[in-house]
C-alpha cells in the first residue's frame, strides 16, 4: 500500500501498553488516544483486556493481548487457557510467544505442538463464540535465534496457520532490525505478515521497517510517530510499504 495519509499510517500500527505498572487511568487515556488516531489495534496486559474492549467497542480499533509473554516458556496448556480467556474478555488479536528454549534445543516437535495447540484453542473460540476472525501473531524473539532457527520458526508458524510472524517482545536484549524483517519476509509466503516490534520509536524507524517488508508495526510510541507524520509537509508524505494484513 501507499502511505500518503495519516490514516494509512495508523492502519499499520499496533499501539502498545504492556508496562507492568500501567494503571487503569493509563489504559483509559491510552485507549482514548488510540481511538482518536484510529490505530489498527491496541495491545494491553491481559488483566486490562476487558476494560480496553469496553472502551473501544464503538470504534474500529481492535483489542489485542499477549499469550506466553514474554518468555514463551509456559506450558501449552497454560497458553491455551490464556488465549481462550483473552478472547472471552474481548481480545481479537493475540500475540503469542513461541517456546524459544525448545527451538534453541532443536525440539521442533515441541514448538509445533505448542503453536498448533494455541491455534486450535483460538479457532475453537471463534466457532463457539461467533466472535469473528482472531488475528494471531507468533513472536519469535529474533535476538536469541540464528538465521537458520528463524527459518525453521517461520516454517512452523506458517504451517500452523498464524497470520503474522513478529520479531520481538520488546523486552529481550534486542528489538526489531531491518535484517530480521527482510529475512522473515524472505522466508514467509506473501499470505503471512511480518510484524516489526521492539525499539521502534520514530517515524524514520517505522518507515525503515515497512520498506524492509513489515506489514505491521508494534510500538508504544504510535502517538509520537503520528505527530511526526502530521508535522511533515504534504509533499514529503509518500512512502510505499508492503501490503497490509489482518
Amino acid at each position: 500500500m501507499l502511505i500518503s495519509t495519516k490514516e494509512d499510517l495508523a492502519r499499520i500500527i499496533d499501539q502498545t501498553l504492556l508496562k507492568p505498572d500501567a494503571t487503569e487511568e493509563d489504559v483509559r487515556r491510552f485507549c482514548r488516544e488510540a481511538a482518536r488516531h484510529n490505530f489498527a489495534s491496541v495491545f494491553v496486559n491481559p488483566f486490562y483486556t476487558d476494560l480496553a474492549f469496553r472502551l473501544l467497542e464503538d470504534s474500529s480499533v481492535r483489542v489485542g493481548t499477549t499469550v506466553g509473554f514474554p518468555l514463551g516458556a509456559s506450558t501449552s496448556a497454560v497458553k491455551c487457557f490464556e488465549a481462550r480467556d483473552a478472547i472471552e474478555r474481548g481480545a481479537r488479536e493475540i500475540d503469542m510467544v513461541l517456546n524459544i528454549g525448545a527451538l534453541k534445543s532443536g525440539n521442533v516437535d515441541a514448538v509445533q505442538r505448542d503453536i498448533y495447540g494455541v491455534m486450535g484453542a483460538i479457532r475453537e473460540k471463534e466457532i463457539e463464540g461467533e466472535v469473528g476472525p482472531i488475528t494471531v501473531k507468533v513472536i519469535i524473539e529474533a535476538c536469541y535465534l540464528t538465521d537458520e532457527e528463524k527459518r525453521i520458526a517461520c516454517r512452523v508458524i506458517e504451517e500452523a496457520g498464524a497470520d503474522f510472524v513478529k520479531t520481538s517482545t520488546g523486552l529481550g536484549p534486542g528489538g526489531a532490525t531491518v535484517h530480521d524483517v527482510r529475512l522473515l519476509r524472505k522466508y514467509l509466503r506473501s499470505k503471512v505478515g511480518v510484524k516489526a516490534s521492539g525499539g521502534i520509536r520514530t517515524l524514520e524507524q517505522c518507515l525503515e521497517m515497512l520498506k524492509a517488508g513489515a506489514n505491521r508495526i508494534g510500538t508504544s510510541s504510535g502517538v509520537e510517530i503520528m505527530k511526526e507524520f502530521e508535522d511533515l509537509p504534504a509533499s514529503a508524505r509518500r512512502w510505499t510499504s508492503a501490503r497490509t494484513f489482518g
